[in-house]
């Protein structure tokens, strides 16, 4: 699965950054490492599963589906059947993109419909009772239909940030490094953060996993050039000694069995 998202990823940028000679200077000297954000690399998967025929539930879509990527959630809006968004926050009815909209939690959303692909972005960290959001996926999604999980690693250097502090240093914070607006910070939870946590939840769901990857997040100081640049030299050396990078991202697929 991971070979069908890398080969989108090419096409994503291009919607996303312009064609690789108008590029800003951030996109490019990412591409000149080799690396893809987390979010680049959750944009490629969702265009590798999104068909003329998906029925697409966006769980937790606030006002955007892909926040710094616009075009490219227009493009898959008008590729599949239907694109339904569901949020607790009222910032989903600021969301242009989905066809339908509801302002409820999973657990609380209630239609005949069963969906080919249900996309939970950076949600999992936020959700505190994990089993009855899984029980719920499982009732809307149909048979070998996929669910696809992006979040934070509960163990990375972030997380373990946010799980210690307040929320109103979580909105200082996000504030500082990524100029996030106050709306799109919530309360967190890390019941859904782990490899072990998700493949439980789900296989007793009835759910199998098709692919579990560790996405590598050199994006703490992207408003910083110089600082861009040293995080991504020390993800660079880390690689050439076969060692992980702190900060990352869990990138999950789970299919409906």
């Amino acid at each position: 699965m991971m070979a069908a998202v890398m080969q989108n990823l090419p096409s994503v940028l291009e919607l996303k950054y312009g064609p690789s000679e108008h590029q800003g200077p951030a996109p490019r000297l990412r591409q000149s490492f080799g690396y893809a954000t987390p979010d680049d690399l959750y944009e490629a998967m969702v265009f590798s599963l999104v068909t003329p025929s998906t029925k697409w539930l966006d769980v937790g879509c606030g006002h955007s589906t892909f926040p710094r990527n616009q075009e490219g959630a227009r493009v898959l809006a008008d590729r599949c059947e239907v694109l339904v968004g569901i949020d607790p926050s009222e910032n989903v009815h600021d969301n242009k993109i989905v066809h339908e909209s509801r302002q409820c939690t999973i657990e609380e959303f209630s239609t005949d419909r069963q969906f080919d692909l249900i996309t939970l972005r950076m949600v999992a960290e936020h959700i505190a009772n994990p089993q009855a959001a899984v029980s719920a996926l499982s009732r809307l999604t149909a048979r070998n239909g996929s669910v696809v999980i992006y979040t934070v690693s509960k163990w990375s250097p972030a997380a373990i940030v946010a799980a210690l502090t307040p929320l109103s240093f979580h909105h200082k914070a996000k504030k500082f490094l990524w100029d996030t607006e106050e709306r799109d910070t919530f309360p967190t939870e890390y019941k859904m953060n782990t490899r072990r946590e998700l493949s439980q939840l789900f296989s007793d769901a009835g759910f199998r996993e098709t692919l579990f990857h560790r996405a590598d997040d050199c994006r703490s100081f992207a408003r910083f050039r110089s600082f861009e640049k040293a995080e991504l030299l020390a993800w660079k050396a880390l690689r050439s000694m076969g060692l992980r990078y702190p900060d990352s991202c869990i990138l999950a697929v789970y299919q409906r069995i």
